[in-house]
Formats: C-alpha cells, sequence, structure tokens
C-alpha cells in the first residue's frame, strides 16, 4: 500500500460515515395496560371502592338516630329529658312493639340487655324514678355517663318496618 492510498481511504472512511444516517427515536413505551386483565382488575377495584362507599353511607345513615341522640344528651338538662332522649333512640333502633310498652324494670333490662356492660343499677333506679320526680331535677353524672355509654355502644334491633332508611 503505498502513502497515496492512505489519504484516499481515510477520506473515504470519513465520508462513509459522513453518510451514516441517525437512526429513528424507538417509540415510546406506552403507560397503559396492553391486557384484558388489568382493565378487568381495574373494574373489579372501582366496584370494591364503589360498595364499600355505598356500605358506608346506608351504616352513616342508620346511625343518624344515634348521632342526634348524643347531640341532644350534651344539651339535657333534666332527667326526664335525659330518658326521653333514650326511649326515642330505642324507638329508632328496635320496633316499636318491643320497646313501647316498656316501663320500669323492664326498661332498665332493655337497656342492659341491648348494651356493652351493665347499665348501672344507680343509673336505672334514678332513670325509673325520672318521670315521678320533680321535673327540673338534672341528671346525675353517673346517669348521664351510662346513657352516653348505651347510646354509642347499643347493638341495634331488626330493621324498623316503615323507618326512612
Amino acid at each position: 500500500m503505498t502513502d497515496e492510498d492512505a489519504p484516499e481511504t481515510a477520506e473515504s472512511l470519513v465520508a462513509l460515515i459522513d453518510l451514516l444516517v441517525e437512526p429513528a427515536p424507538p417509540v415510546p413505551v406506552p403507560l397503559t395496560p396492553q391486557t384484558w386483565g388489568w382493565a378487568a382488575l381495574a373494574v373489579l377495584l372501582l366496584a370494591l371502592v364503589a360498595w364499600g362507599l355505598w356500605r358506608w353511607l346506608a351504616q352513616r345513615r342508620a346511625n343518624a338516630y344515634r348521632r342526634a341522640a348524643l347531640a341532644d344528651l350534651g344539651t339535657a338538662a333534666t332527667t326526664a329529658e335525659l330518658a326521653e332522649i333514650l326511649r326515642r333512640a330505642a324507638l329508632a333502633a328496635w320496633p316499636r312493639t318491643e320497646v313501647a310498652a316498656l316501663a320500669g324494670a323492664d326498661w332498665t333490662r332493655f337497656l342492659d340487655r341491648t348494651g356493652k356492660g351493665e347499665f348501672p343499677a344507680a343509673a336505672g333506679e334514678e332513670l325509673r324514678r325520672a318521670t315521678y320526680r320533680d321535673t327540673g331535677t338534672a341528671p346525675s353524672p353517673e346517669l348521664r355517663a351510662a346513657a352516653g355509654r348505651w347510646l354509642r355502644s347499643h347493638r341495634a334491633g331488626p330493621p324498623v318496618a316503615g323507618a326512612p332508611s
């Protein structure tokens, strides 16, 4: 090989390199799922979220009477008002035929049976005498605490027929 041939080769390599074309950039990778399984999973997840929201709203609606009774309990100034709040809450949670006729010891046994923990005997006695006492008598702290505990923890009975849901 001669010296004259070397520059031509170098010139021809540079010329060839200059003739190279840049490759096209790759197609961007899509960020959407490409199989039907992901779509099915998304639909299932959406249905699960919708069901959970529906259950939460139904539970919230079902416990509206409980929240109202607890709010009224804070403003109850007399034992008679407190007794009325408990009675209204029980009538909202159980059928009228089961609750309306309860009085005296039967009423406090009902409160014991339906709440978590026993309704204190002294508070139950005060509650039973509430309608016969002076209407301006304030409830004792023990009765107020027992009523609040019962309102927060009782288990509602079967759905009341005709009650709004």
